[in-house]
């Protein structure tokens, strides 16, 4: 898209975010492999709708960073659902990190990941992502760094291609993003840009309560959708 000349706000809300994502997105409606999947917690208000627009399948994808003990921010790699691991070797080199030592943050991170995943879908599975087409939706991009380590763990799952699709982003963090994803959907890449929070007219914190009950309704549309079209 075209670059943003201002600093007004773009979008009224992630929702209005996610309406709008979904309209660059039709190409994809109606495949069967599809699955969309936000980045908890400020993606899914986003993905919901983008989910709701194609007629997909909404879940999350949970990650953790696995951070360089005593540097904390410098990402040595990532966990998500699903069982994914991705290990940059280059940056645990360089940073000296004791098998020992990854054993025990990927410890941690992966008690922090099966908590959360439990609080958000409870005893719900999660889902199959080998051979799909996978939406993975953030409600935006600054430095890339989330949706990297994200990208980074789905790889290990095995799907068929990876779309990212962000409402808003720089144009410098979506270059870092070629050939590592198969699509790369924006609506806006603004010249000027500050913070992700810029571009939305409420971009107020998602709570772990509207996560889980977005999940809920969109699990329970999509349900009702496939019982119509078997019956």
């Amino acid at each position: 898209m075209d670059a943003l000349q201002s600093h007004n706000p773009v979008f009224a809300d992630r929702a209005a975010a996610g309406r709008a994502l979904a309209q660059l997105l039709e190409a994809y409606r109606g495949r069967k492999d599809l699955l969309v999947l936000g980045l908890p917690r400020g993606g899914v208000p986003v993905a919901c709708e983008v989910a709701r627009a194609l007629g997909a399948p909404l879940d999350v994808l949970v990650v953790r960073k696995l951070e360089v003990p005593q540097q904390r921010g410098l990402a040595m790699g990532a966990i998500a659902s699903g069982g994914a691991v991705y290990i940059n070797q280059e940056v645990r080199q360089q940073a000296g990190v004791s098998q020992l030592r990854l054993d025990a943050v990927q410890a941690e991170a992966a008690a922090e990941l099966q908590r959360l995943e439990h609080l958000y879908r409870g005893e719900r599975p999660a889902p199959e992502v080998r051979g799909h087409t996978v939406i993975l939706v953030d409600d935006g991009v600054a430095t890339g760094a989330t949706l990297h380590a994200a990208v980074s763990a789905l790889r290990m799952l095995r799907p068929a291609a990876i779309v990212a699709a962000v409402p808003v982003a720089a144009a410098d963090a979506i270059s870092a993003f070629q050939g590592m994803v198969d699509d790369f959907v924006c609506v806006h890449t603004p010249r000027y840009f500050r913070s992700v929070g810029q571009f939305y007219r409420q971009f107020g914190d998602t709570g772990d309560a509207e996560v889980r009950e977005l999940l809920r309704q969109m699990w329970e549309e999509h349900t009702l959708i496939a019982e119509g079209t078997d019956q």
